[in-house]
């Protein structure tokens, strides 16, 4: 695992609340396993009211995610949520059936919980093998996944970007490590599911988490095909970009011009034009090609930037049939038309 792939996320201030732990662990980019800040409070999380005889077929399935600080964790986390994983970061141990009940109230809208357990919420840790009891008493079908790394890689993983670890008070990262290592010995030990990513990078921790959670489908790949004008700048969210500026500008066809590329004969006027349904008929097939890397890779979005002068006929009647190819692929696509309308 090389330290630019290692780099570990931030986390949370002390004493902020689940919704803010979870949108910042979201946040963070792909490039990083991750980082924990020290942390007192745990994620907080209403406990309402308890429900009997909630029927088995509704009880979620449940992952907790734990293990060594730097490791790995929000990292695993974020591919379970990608893959369709209701993800919960740091719930204190307690809180975990009150989660399972709450996600068996859903009617099915919840069926799969993924809980990040570390020690940032050390003070409710003791509470967590009652929680397990109590979820075995109720016959949730739970996983114990533990991310495990040698000393010298997450040394190596909090110096590279300049961080304290969470257990090493006035002591050295070596001594919170050693602390940590202890308090997580029992869990350990319970592990379904033990990832060691002293040399393994974040593509391939994801390929692992994949491989044990996503089954026998492919990674599903969701896609933005986005119109924009070049006047107006390069999106810069676009991971490929396309220019249509090599066909006739329908601007120059007084009874064109005040429609956009939404409108039948723009669209007509377009893919008239000699290489224009050659080229949209070859970049299908490259985007195939690319998705498949994209699915290997761990890559779950991708925005396509459809460029022409305006962002009002070419690029528009472009991202429009090209979102149809990807529908008629199985690619979830979205289209969105950036500039129509602006000029």
């Amino acid at each position: 695992m090389t330290e630019n792939d290692a780099r570990e996320e931030e986390r949370p201030a002390q004493g902020q609340e689940a919704h803010d732990a979870h949108e910042a662990h979201k946040e963070t980019g792909e490039d990083h396993l991750e980082q924990e800040a020290p942390q007192e409070d745990g994620a907080q999380v209403g406990t309402g009211s308890e429900t009997a005889g909630v029927p088995e077929a509704a009880i979620p399935e449940l992952v907790i995610i734990s293990g060594m600080s730097g490791a790995g964790r929000s990292t695993a986390a974020k591919c379970l949520e990608d893959l369709g994983w209701f993800v919960v970061d740091n719930l204190p141990p307690a809180l975990i059936p009150t989660m399972v009940e709450l996600g068996a109230r859903s009617q099915g809208n919840v069926a799969r919980i993924a809980v990040v357990v570390d020690v940032r919420g050390r003070r409710f840790f003791d509470n967590l093998r009652e929680s397990l009891a109590d979820l075995e008493s109720k016959n949730v079908t739970r996983r114990i996944v533990f991310l495990e790394s040698s000393d010298e890689a997450l040394v190596r993983r909090f110096e590279s970007v300049r961080r304290p670890h969470p257990l090493q008070g006035d002591g050295r990262i070596v001594d919170g490590i050693d602390a940590e290592r202890q308090l997580l010995r029992e869990l350990r030990g319970d592990a379904d599911l033990v990832i060691d990513t002293s040399s393994l990078n974040v593509h391939e921790l994801r390929a692992k988490m994949d491989a044990q959670f996503a089954g026998e489908e492919e990674p599903e790949l969701r896609a933005t095909v986005m119109s924009f004008g070049f006047k107006y700048g390069l999106p810069v969210d676009a991971d490929l970009v396309v220019d249509m500026r090599f066909l006739p500008n329908p601007h120059w066809v007084p009874e064109l011009r005040p429609f956009t590329g939404l409108n039948e004969e723009v669209a007509a006027y377009v893919f008239n034009q000699p290489g224009a349904k050659e080229f949209l008929d070859r970049y299908a097939e490259l985007l195939q090609l690319i998705a498949a890397g994209y699915r290997r890779e761990g890559k779950r979005y991708v925005t396509i930037a459809v460029g022409c002068t305006g962002g009002k006929h070419r690029s528009v009647a472009t991202s429009e049939k090209l979102a149809a190819r990807l529908v008629s692929q199985g690619v979830e696509t979205v289209v969105v038309h950036r500039d129509m309308g602006r000029e």
